[in-house]
């Protein structure tokens, strides 16, 4: 297996001035609003942790209709298939596919409707709830191990993992992010050693049916194996808990929303992807440059690294008007919650199921979702969004709560 690299810009080289400071507290503090500033202020912008980034979605689709400049092969570990280029990322593109086909999905539907009606049966019939770690954490764990078929076991393992792994991050602690990546790959390689001790015994379910993969006439090898279900796992742990975080909150404050959303669950789809266009789950991706381009009327020379900000771009008021409107009538190719281009989220279809149903289950189950007097929600900070806590105040619904 190859991985083209470009390399960055030479160490030595003279760098830009610094435009900004992507880890000032300002910006930590509220981001959706720090990078608006930014895409009006100086929206190519070049800072020390960031490198250059772009904010609007004029440059932002520039960057995503021509991967031969922006390259996504930035990291230093093989990361099947987001962290590649064509012809490779091609290959891998269509094997993965499959597995986020609308049959696949039809599939697990079911799975995905008991998990989620049986988390919001557990919530208390009525009071307050700390929304992230009594609900959203859950179904998230819940829901990926279910996709891949691993076992309940797992579900506390994971769940301290993450938490390590965004203490890590946060930190820019980078023996730390090795230590707990390379303990992650030791779960994958757990599940799949098990299924081939199992033989013709093991479980029909995503992780067997990867290890009978081929590409090009020969089998994937443990090594792709772990990089496809690490780019799958790791990046739906935490950006489907702050996507149930930032949907909840949104509807909590809007009371007639949530009414109309419960009379007409039909318009959860548009509306799940208008909220989490206004306030972004996922905040940014990486790309670099594989030769000297001008974008934004700035120039950037071959190798240095470039952050696409999906949280600014998905704002632009030269696309969206206002962006804190909230329309249902928007156009979806302009929404750039799953990217665009070559490399738009195989898994969309996923995380969109899982979304409409986890939303449906809430507001199903629930006569009102509201906020809590006096108890402000913690942000989640850079490379994160959301919420890291969330006090919300519950009544659930009489009645039958549970769907198999």
């Amino acid at each position: 297996m190859n991985t083209k690299q470009t390399a960055p810009r030479d160490a030595g080289a003279q760098r830009p001035s610094p435009d900004w400071d992507a880890r000032a507290p300002a910006v930590l503090q509220d981001q959706i609003r720090a990078y608006d500033d930014m895409r009006h202020r100086c929206p190519v912008a070049y800072s020390e942790y960031l490198n250059w980034s772009l904010f609007r979605h004029d440059d932002v689709m520039q960057a995503l209709a021509d991967p031969k400049t922006f390259s996504n092969a930035v990291s230093s570990y093989p990361s099947i298939p987001n962290g590649m280029d064509p012809p490779e990322h091609t290959a891998y593109r269509m094997l993965i596919e499959s597995y986020f086909a609308p049959e696949a999905m039809a599939r697990f539907e079911p799975v995905c409707r008991r998990i989620a009606a049986d988390l919001v049966h557990e919530l208390p019939s009525a009071g307050e709830v700390e929304l992230m770690e009594q609900f959203a954490e859950d179904f998230a764990l819940q829901i990926q191990c279910a996709f891949m078929g691993w076992p309940v076991a797992l579900h506390e393992p994971l769940r301290r993992w993450t938490h390590r792994n965004r203490a890590a991050t946060l930190a820019a602690d980078r023996a730390a992010m090795a230590a707990v990546a390379l303990e992650f790959d030791g779960y994958i390689r757990a599940q799949l050693d098990a299924r081939r001790a199992a033989g013709g015994q093991a479980p029909d379910d995503v992780t067997r049916r990867l290890l009978g993969e081929t590409l090009q006439g020969r089998t994937l090898s443990d090594a792709e194996i772990v990089s496809i279900v690490r780019n799958w796992t790791v990046g739906e742990l935490s950006t489907i808990s702050s996507c149930v975080g930032i949907l909840t909150k949104y509807l909590a404050e809007r009371p007639e929303l949530q009414q109309r959303l419960r009379r007409q669950p039909e318009l959860l789809p548009a509306a799940i992807d208008e909220i989490l266009r206004i306030h972004a789950p996922l905040i940014a991706n990486r790309r670099i440059a594989t030769r000297d381009v001008e974008i934004g009327s700035r120039q950037l020379k071959a190798g240095e690294r470039v952050t696409l900000i999906w949280a600014s771009a998905n704002r632009d008021e030269t696309v969206f008007g206002d962006a804190d409107e909230f329309r249902l009538d928007r156009d979806p190719a302009d929404n750039l919650l799953y990217g665009a281009g070559i490399h738009v989220c195989p898994g969309a279809p996923l995380a969109r199921l899982e979304l409409k149903i986890v939303m449906e289950a809430l507001l199903s189950q629930t006569e009102r979702i509201g906020t809590v007097a006096g108890k402000a929600p913690v942000r989640a900070s850079y490379p994160a969004s959301g919420y890291a806590s969330l006090p919300l105040r519950i009544e659930r619904a009489a009645g039958p709560a549970s769907q198999a």
